[in-house]
């Protein structure tokens, strides 16, 4: 049999495009199709900075030993990549001129330095002058001089400026637009209350060129948008010399230097400066050099204007108390009791804030171990463990200075937790730590008791609010065992540490476990189904491109068990012909994140379901430090698949996977479904049933 999978690289374009999908649907709301807009462009903007960049480092290898990585050669991958981004900027900004008429509609306007007021144009140059100006340094091109340094995240201007009675020449210069300091809105005074207008800061910039370049005389500018993304990749150097964290300070510094992956521009830039721009930046045909509106760095469109009228949020986005902190017991006394399943963000997050300030205050508990990935700014995790360490707790946290794009905020939080006297650790050489464990010990009555949680998503209360994730909060003695012995290993990593990591019986744990595991309970299900008997695999992830896992699961298929999942972004698996049962799938996107991992396997009716960190990834599965833990309590059980079940009915809102790499907006049934708030709607019944 040939067994074919889907290049992940394309599928993730796929996801993406889904997500602009939403920003062309009409029964969103006009700002959150604004919002749509932008998480579009920052997925693509990372989606270079990663993917794209490796794709053409692979290129420098055999493209016959690569290919097996990715699928496909990479050259031919990223031709694919090429043509069905152009394809997605041009639906893009057909979706854009299509909500700009629809805020026209709400008066509300963006305003360039063309079509100003006599009022506006007074405020703009007094703006310029009062708050932008102080960051605005241009730096002049000549054909003989080296290509300034580009910041990758940065949006920039290409200016071409000349006198009236040149006839031919024209003189150029490139301006960093600085919204970093000074934000990208500007909103513009109105003569009439009821109207909005929103200036860009590059349109504010643009404006004010004549002054900015007043001594050298020029009377005719043009000015346009364009940005360079960069390879991401951080190369960490083998000097002994250096201790970790010192190589991701170094890391960081040298990813500034990255090699262009992309260049998108403004198509009315002046023909003779897109040229110089393109050939000092090394740039060729092979390079994705991608034409583009008059906006770039969209990505900063989520945190648009609130100048609309009041969108009347639906009770259905309202978070509300899990049922079982309803009451002024504490949290501790709740799951010491019983386990508790929070399902994000239609449960608040405060529970989980407030067992760690207990344990911080409790005089009983003696120590605290977690877990920290990605963290909220002003993360109020990190300020209970900091007061936990104030009361003589002993506290240690495992902070990942891997996590992509977070290295830098985590290298902060580092130096803000050891002067407080908390035990960081920063993990095993070569594979990063993506498991999210919490546990907590006490010493009462002769006793220790010992209790936390363990989830699918990171601890930080503010994607909380937008990432649909699993949290399970227990006080299970052989949960608790098993935490212990992940963190004993990261404490004190020894070369013999999968010896440790093996002998956990609650968590399923990466590397090399996981997977293990998993293929077990898929051949059970094989041989059920072989048997004649009923046979059942349930899949819910970001991401599903392991090669090993996906056969495992075309072997399933083949033989008969009923296969179904719910993945957000890359979905590799392709239904082959001699399958029995072909595989279902379903990829939601909506106004949450669906970040959950869960698995869940019939297992002859015991329903042996999981939720898990780690995706069915090779880098997850191999590379990293994971968990999943057995849901083991009856109704808790029940309620993990009843969500499962409602994402996948037959009229839900989503782009159906097994219809190969179709982006289609499907609806199968006659009511629109939003799985989303059908979520809601079940949780929150069973708030008034308890």
């Amino acid at each position: 049999m040939s067994i074919h999978f889907n290049p992940r690289d394309i599928t993730w374009l796929a996801f993406n495009e889904r997500v602009l999908q939403e920003a062309m649907d009409e029964n969103v709301p006009l700002h959150l199709r604004i919002r749509f807009l932008g998480i579009f462009s920052n997925n693509l903007d990372e989606f270079f900075r990663v993917r794209v960049a490796g794709l053409k480092r692979a290129m420098d290898f055999k493209e016959k030993v690569i290919a097996e990585s990715f699928y496909q050669p990479p050259s031919k991958i990223l031709q694919r990549i090429t043509e069905i981004v152009i394809k997605q900027q041009q639906n893009f900004d057909k979706t854009w001129k299509k909500i700009q008429n629809e805020m026209a509609d709400h008066k509300v306007f963006i305003k360039n330095a063309k079509n100003l007021t006599v009022l506006q144009k007074e405020f703009v140059r007094k703006y310029f002058d009062e708050v932008v100006e102080s960051n605005v340094i241009p730096i002049l091109l000549h054909e003989n001089t080296s290509m300034p340094y580009l910041r990758d995240k940065s949006l920039y201007l290409g200016v071409a400026m000349r006198k009236k009675d040149w006839q031919y020449q024209s003189n150029y210069a490139i301006i960093e637009i600085p919204s970093r300091f000074v934000g990208r809105f500007v909103l513009l005074p109105t003569e009439d209350p009821m109207e909005k207008n929103v200036m860009l800061l590059e349109d504010v910039i643009t404006f004010n060129l004549p002054h900015i370049f007043s001594y050298f005389g020029y009377d005719e500018f043009a000015a346009n948008a364009f940005k360079v993304t960069k390879d991401a990749e951080m190369d960490l150097d083998n000097d002994i010399r250096t201790n970790f964290a010192e190589k991701i300070e170094k890391g960081l510094k040298n990813r500034r230097k990255g090699k262009p992956t992309r260049f998108v521009f403004d198509k009315d830039m002046d023909k003779a400066l897109l040229e110089m721009l393109i050939r000092k930046l090394n740039l060729t045909k092979k390079d994705s050099i991608i034409p583009g509106g008059k906006i770039h760095n969209f990505k900063h469109f989520m945190d648009f204007p609130d100048v609309f009228e009041a969108f009347a949020r639906p009770v259905e986005r309202t978070s509300f108390t899990h049922p079982a902190f309803e009451h002024n017991e504490r949290v501790t006394d709740v799951i010491l009791k019983n386990d508790v399943l929070l399902t994000f963000p239609y449960h608040k997050y405060n529970p989980v804030i407030d067992l760690l300030r207990e344990a911080a205050m409790d005089p009983d508990v003696k120590s605290i171990q977690i877990t920290a990935y990605r963290l909220a700014s002003s993360s109020k995790i990190i300020n209970a463990l900091i007061y936990a360490a104030r009361n003589g707790k002993e506290v240690t946290v495992m902070l990942e200075l891997q996590a992509r794009f977070d290295e830098e905020s985590n290298l902060e939080w580092k130096e803000m937790l050891e002067p407080e006297g908390i035990n960081v650790l920063i993990g095993i050489p070569d594979k990063k730590v993506h498991a999210k464990l919490c546990v907590i010990k006490k010493r009462a009555h002769n006793k220790t008791i010992q209790y936390g949680f363990i989830s699918t998503g990171n601890f930080n209360e503010k994607t909380a609010r937008i990432y649909g994730d699993h949290l399970l909060m227990t006080s299970d003695r052989g949960v608790m065992a098993d935490i212990n012995k992940v963190f004993n290993v990261l404490k004190k990593p020894k070369e013999d540490y999968l010896s440790i990591l093996k002998t956990c019986k609650s968590l399923m744990v990466c590397p090399q476990f996981m997977r293990e595991k998993i293929v077990h309970h898929i051949d059970k299900e094989i041989d059920e189904a072989k048997a004649g008997r009923r046979a059942e695999i349930i899949v819910k992830a970001n991401s599903v491109s392991d090669r090993a896992l996906i056969t495992k699961l075309y072997d399933a298929a083949s033989a008969g068990v009923v296969v179904r999942t719910i993945v957000r972004g890359i979905y590799c698996v392709v239904n082959q012909k001699d399958f029995k049962e072909k595989i279902k799938g379903v990829s939601i996107v909506d106004e949450y994140l669906e970040h959950a991992r869960v698995m869940y396997f019939y297992n002859k009716g015991a329903e042996d379901m999981y939720i898990s960190s780690a995706d069915w990834m090779t880098r997850n599965l191999d590379y990293r430090i994971e968990a999943a833990v057995k849901i083991t309590n009856k109704d808790l059980k029940k309620e993990l698949k009843d969500i499962l079940d409602i994402q996948l009915k037959d009229n839900v809102k989503a782009r159906i996977l097994d219809k190969g790499l179709s982006n289609e907006y499907v609806r199968n049934g006659k009511e629109d479904c939003r799985s989303q708030i059908e979520t809601y709607k079940y949780l929150k019944a069973k708030t008034k049933t308890k």
